[in-house]
């Protein structure tokens, strides 16, 4: 029996990454009304009610449980690193609710006939290499023969009760800070392509595979309100929830946002994914934008990002310190990006 054809992973994919998330307004759809009333436990701190990061139920008066989900189909050609990126995605979601990973289990569904079981390995050991640097185990798991392959996990972890932080609790006046820099789905798109730069890949590796445990110290500062992460519904989408949420609006400074290298370029020359379109279809209602601003300016807004930063509402005396905190901690691209304010919950871009 002949081995399986090795073809590029990105083939099997009709969207990579977090761009192969359902559209936010479909999904708002599809979820209107299924909340079961009744049933909700007294002690279930976190659920469905703001499109958190992550469910958190209190165990007692000193932890809080919080657990997730998050797997995807390839966003890069490389087992190895399309296991690390998803991974690390996966795990951020304990991150930006304040929380330390304890465990995690393994979700995989593969094309049993058309992939190399050595491919498989790399898939699987890639996502091994990212939970031992996070101190965790993959503690066991679930597989599927599957027509695309999708790898992720479901994490497990804990923290106290009063260091939950909500996408929900921004202030008027917060400081608002983005610890990575956008542009993976453009990147992505670029990758399909055959468009990326030199050096762009490894660019795109080093931010996609960065764990977000910096939101585990942010979250014992009592001056941090707020922290969610940045994922498939963009810069923009993920803001609206913020805004909606904590019943403000946001106002974001473009040329505050940081961006990878060729971001802005490459949008320019139509790197830009289905996703970026249909999450801007989604929420546009949502988001006022300065006159005059170009397309691909707002795709920067709307691409979709996998294993993205984490955003922050903070005190607004407090951020210039905290964004120092998070620099210096290993991500160089953390910005204070704008401000919430009392009104309409909506996000405000200002050029």
């Amino acid at each position: 029996m002949n081995a399986p054809e090795r073809i590029r992973l990105t083939e099997f994919s009709h969207g990579g990454g977090c761009g192969c998330k359902i559209a936010p307004a479909i999904l708002s759809e599809i979820l209107a009304n299924s909340q079961i009333k009744g049933i909700l436990p007294k002690d279930l701190l976190v659920g469905t009610e703001t499109a958190d990061d992550a469910a958190v139920y209190r165990l007692n008066d000193t932890q809080a449980l919080i657990a997730t989900t998050d797997f995807f189909t390839p966003i890069v050609d490389d087992p190895y690193d399309f296991g690390r990126i998803a991974a690390t995605n996966a795990i951020s979601d304990v991150y930006a609710m304040g929380g330390r990973p304890i465990m995690a289990l393994a979700i995989l569904g593969m094309p049993i006939d058309k992939m190399a079981p050595e491919t498989v390995r790399e898939i699987l050991r890639g996502g091994q290499a990212v939970c031992a640097d996070a101190g965790i185990p993959i503690a066991g798991g679930h597989s599927i023969d599957c027509p695309e392959p999708v790898y992720g996990l479901a994490v497990i972890g804990l923290c106290h009760p009063r260091d939950v932080r909500r996408n929900a609790d921004a202030g008027a006046g917060d400081a608002i800070i983005l610890t990575k820099p956008l542009g993976v789905g453009i990147y992505s798109a670029a990758i399909k392509q055959d468009a990326l730069p030199h050096g762009g890949y490894g660019e795109m590796i080093a931010t996609t595979t960065l764990l977000n445990r910096i939101g585990t110290e942010l979250a014992k500062d009592t001056g941090v309100h707020a922290i969610t992460d940045v994922t498939g519904f963009g810069l923009l989408g993920h803001g609206l929830e913020v805004a909606r949420g904590s019943g403000l609006a946001l106002e974001i400074s473009l040329g505050a946002v940081p961006l990878l290298a060729h971001a802005g370029t490459l949008a320019q020359q139509g790197c830009v994914t289905g996703a970026s379109h249909r999450n801007w279809n989604s929420y546009s209602d949502g988001v006022v934008l300065p006159d005059g601003m170009a397309d691909w300016q707002r795709h920067l807004l709307t691409d979709p990002q996998t294993s993205g930063g984490l955003l922050i509402a903070c005190a607004p005396e407090r951020a210039d310190a905290i964004v120092r905190t998070i620099v210096a901690a290993g991500y160089p691209h953390a910005r204070r990006i704008g401000r919430a304010a009392a009104g309409p919950a909506k996000v405000r871009i200002a050029a």
